[in-house]
């Protein structure tokens, strides 16, 4: 166990496929015990599914030793709720993008779990201090002492999908972040073996104020008809060495998740450079949500 960051024992709540990679690169690369739960039994099954397809690969291609890999499982305990995390250290929120959910979470982390433990958020674009302003117990006021330490251990942890391969983690301090707090998140994700970016609480933070108008933009040229999918595609891969071009990263992204941040940062800055595309909000109306769901700007199958 890293001195610097202290975490003896992690929460990670939705087993999802980034709650699942956060699980596995803190259990391989900052070796700490980790707690899965999600609320869906299905979810949990295909999450630690995930984790063992993960580590036999890893071993299969010779970048682990069978007994690390043994090893590194046995630190995933799946529980079957939240108070089972009551003694973490940290937990890591990786739902959905919906503030109103993750309200409801980190009032539930504030209330349920110890009082000195990080509560971080994997959000890739909703406001931090919004966040961290649910945890102040019912009756304190923010300014308190009693509010400034419940919210003051709010963070935001956005990891990058897919985790065990993107080697970047963005460190967002919401205004009520203690810097202890944000001085053990760093040394956390840098005890799972990423590099790490800081960005202020702004709508979409660094990474996904720049990306994600981009990818919008895409689909509207697409939608105008400017040029055909996979010119737009092999435009980005070819003239600018992009690994993929934007409407098949969208794809990867889910376009479910690319119209609520999009739908945040137009809401959160008023900015029309920001207003999802007409295209995109009706491939999510028709459930076109991208790799994930078979069929989005491309179509996939099982295999």
């Amino acid at each position: 166990m890293s001195i610097a960051h202290g975490i003896k024992q992690l929460g990670v709540l939705g087993a999802g496929q980034m709650g699942t990679g956060i699980a596995f690169v803190s259990a391989l690369r900052a070796k700490v015990p980790v707690l899965l739960h999600d609320r869906s039994k299905d979810q949990m099954t295909k999450g630690l599914t995930l984790v063992d397809k993960l580590l036999a690969k890893d071993v299969s291609k010779g970048r682990l030793q069978s007994s690390d890999a043994e090893e590194a499982r046995s630190r995933i305990t799946p529980v079957d709720s939240l108070e089972a995390m009551r003694d973490v250290d940290m937990v890591v929120e990786a739902v959905s993008e919906n503030l109103d959910l993750k309200r409801a979470i980190f009032r539930e982390f504030g209330a349920k779990l110890r009082p000195d433990a990080i509560l971080a958020s994997n959000t890739s674009s909703i406001s931090i201090t919004k966040i961290a302003a649910a945890v102040i117990p019912e009756g304190a006021s923010a300014a308190s002492e009693q509010g400034k330490a419940a919210s003051g251990r709010v963070v935001g942890l956005h990891f990058f999908n897919p985790v065990p391969v993107m080697k970047l983690v963005e460190l967002i301090s919401a205004v009520q972040t203690s810097k202890d707090t944000l001085d053990r998140s760093r040394a956390f994700a840098e005890a799972c073996g990423k590099e790490v970016a800081t960005s202020q609480d702004v709508p979409g933070f660094v990474s996904n104020a720049l990306l994600m108008p981009f990818i919008n933009e895409a689909i509207m040229c697409l939608e105008k008809g400017v040029a055909t999918r996979d010119d737009i595609d092999k435009t980005f891969r070819l003239g600018m060495a992009h690994p993929m071009g934007p409407l098949q990263l969208a794809d990867f992204i889910g376009l479910d998740t690319c119209l609520a941040i999009q739908q945040t940062l137009y809401s959160g800055t008023s900015d029309s450079k920001y207003r999802p595309s007409v295209l995109l909000e009706r491939m999510v109306d028709a459930q076109y949500l991208g790799k994930k769901s078979g069929r989005g700007f491309y179509e996939y199958n099982d295999g």
